[in-house]
């Protein structure tokens, strides 16, 4: 159910992409801000080139030799990282706001052999909307959502199924407890009753005995 809604929500929200390329440095870290909706859909793709003298170009380097970093933290909510990702040089993310507020997403490249700081180029590409789940990915990104909301209410089911359990065997525990305490309310009223037939037996073989022996 939680899914459809977010499936509705974002069918409503307008397609919206914007393109960037940085020049820079193996290593540098470079960061983004972005003002989301709740519920809003955000893909981010990235292209990561190092300069080669003999090209004159920044072509993609090897996974080997460089990765990519990719952290989403939420400004509102003094910086709470929500995304950590490590990447290929080349790749995309998908995130959901769960809450609206500003966003910082930042990209760092990362030198995983020693090549020496090269000159780099940086290209990301933000989709933002409904429109950026149109690609396989962004379906199972959707199926991913679908089949947890799936296993929370599968959870909440059994959550429930347990709290019925727990609340019948608590019934059933106090049927027995009023029961038992019920025959032991009679149980003490029956010993009270045989005491005092007791007393007055006695009492009258005492008064017998005391006449036959003249003392009353």
């Amino acid at each position: 159910m939680l899914s459809r809604y977010i499936f509705l929500a974002l069918v409503l929200l307008p397609f919206r992409a914007s393109a960037f390329y940085f020049y820079g440095y193996g290593g540098d870290r470079k960061c983004f801000m972005k003002e989301l909706s709740k519920d809003t859909l955000l893909k981010g793709s990235f292209n990561l080139g190092v300069y080669d003298d003999k090209l004159e170009d920044y072509p993609l380097p090897s996974s080997k030799d460089y990765g990519m970093i990719i952290d989403v933290e939420e400004v509102f909510d003094n910086y709470h990282r929500v995304v950590h990702q490590q990447s290929s040089p080349s790749g995309d993310f998908t995130f959901l706001a769960l809450e609206s507020g500003e966003y910082k997403i930042c990209f760092q490249s990362q030198v995983k052999n020693w090549v020496g700081k090269s000159k780099t180029k940086l290209e990301v590409e933000f989709e933002v909307g409904f429109e950026a789940m149109l690609d396989s990915k962004r379906k199972e990104t959707l199926k991913t959502l679908h089949g947890k909301v799936n296993v929370l209410n599968s959870k909440v089911m059994e959550i429930r199924r347990e709290q019925r359990l727990v609340r019948e065997r608590e019934e059933s525990f106090r049927d027995i407890s009023e029961h038992v305490n019920s025959r032991a309310m009679w149980w003490t009223v029956i010993q009270v009753i045989v005491l005092i037939l007791i007393c007055i037996w006695q009492m009258k073989r005492l008064h017998s005995f005391f006449i036959k022996q003249k003392v009353l």
